[in-house]
């Protein structure tokens, strides 16, 4: 993809994903590129592929960050309105923020997104159907650490509901093939790593993350917020680290009998260099190989294809090393197609 090219394209996309606003605001940055040229020279200049690093989905949450904090009114006022004059008012505002938006779009994109621990959910109760244990719960990219929490979570996973019985947050996806079988699944503890970790306490992070949000989907910016709140009261674990180190370092751990320990990862693998992937690869077999029966190990993924033309749930389990692609799913998880008991393995 031409990087010179990715506002437009990546707007397309989302057109096709049922968000004409944002799709507009991508298309008039496109536009209106020259008018920041701090902005338009970092998407020129950037050394790895676009898409992997949704610098498109940066330059967005840019500007919902602007008009969300009320600086510039005009584009404050046409979020409002999701309609108006997107070429002179997104213009106006790249010209006046340009270095607000480049140094923004400078950060890895932290979205933490609450509508994806439905898929992994379903995943976990896949688990306990294999191995009838609690899990340990360990998560890769995890932001704020909002997905370590879905056990505080309802759900409603195609007529299975799953989770907590009183809670403000209901994850609800629409469902396509057959609903999971309930099980019980039991979080015996939970832990996550992030290069930068969001702090759930801090006004500032939580803003970056709401910014994170279509701001045409106030339903998914709601549940966010009730989200934090929760996560402010039952912070999550989540430590400072590089995965590729963290990893190896908590499989080669000593596990308890009786406990399956779960690896969940969710659009975070692509933001790693190669030797990076590599190191989590290996970290996986190296540790698949010394699971047993009674101390399995297991890894959700919730990830694009190599060729980014779908997002795919994965379950893999060792000591027997099966993999299973259990859904396709969208990328924010509003939808699910669920394939266990289908027959689809991959």
């Amino acid at each position: 993809m031409e990087q010179d090219d990715i506002l437009a394209r990546q707007g397309r996309a989302v057109r096709a994903m049922g968000s004409a606003f944002v799709a507009a605001i991508l298309e008039a940055g496109d536009r209106q590129l020259a008018r920041a040229p701090r902005t338009a020279a970092l998407m020129a200049a950037w050394p790895r592929d676009a898409a992997s690093d949704a610098l498109a989905m940066r330059f967005n949450a840019a500007l919902h960050a602007l008009a969300r904090s009320g600086t510039m009114p005009a584009l404050t006022a046409l979020y409002r309105a999701r309609a108006g004059d997107f070429d002179g008012v997104v213009g106006a505002a790249m010209a006046a923020a340009d270095g607000f938006i480049a140094d923004w779009m400078g950060d890895t994109p932290q979205t933490n997104e609450v509508g994806r621990s439905a898929a992994i959910m379903a995943a976990l109760m896949v688990l306990r159907e294999r191995y009838d244990m609690p899990c340990a719960l360990y998560e890769l990219g995890a932001s704020a650490g909002l997905n370590l929490n879905l056990d505080r979570y309802a759900f409603d996973l195609g007529g299975t509901r799953v989770g907590a019985a009183e809670t403000p947050v209901h994850v609800a996806p629409a469902w396509y093939g057959p609903a999971p079988a309930w099980r019980a699944v039991e979080i015996a503890s939970a832990r996550g790593v992030d290069l930068r970790p969001l702090d759930v306490g801090d006004a500032d992070a939580c803003e970056r993350l709401m910014a994170y949000v279509w701001a045409d989907e106030p339903a998914r910016a709601e549940r966010l917020a009730q989200a934090l709140a929760i996560a402010r009261v039952a912070a999550p674990r989540v430590e400072s680290g590089d995965i590729a180190l963290w990893l190896p370092e908590q499989l080669a751990a000593a596990q308890a009998s009786g406990t399956c320990r779960t690896v969940i990862h969710s659009m975070a693998l692509q933001y790693l260099e190669a030797d990076g992937r590599a190191a989590v690869e290996q970290a996986f077999r190296a540790a698949g190989a010394r699971a047993t029966a009674d101390r399995p190990l297991a890894r959700i993924s919730f990830e694009w294809t190599p060729a980014r033309d779908a997002v795919h749930l994965l379950l893999t389990s060792w000591p027997d090393g099966r993999t299973e692609h259990l859904a396709t799913c969208h990328a924010y998880g509003a939808w699910l197609h669920w394939h266990h008991g289908a027959g689809a393995t991959g």
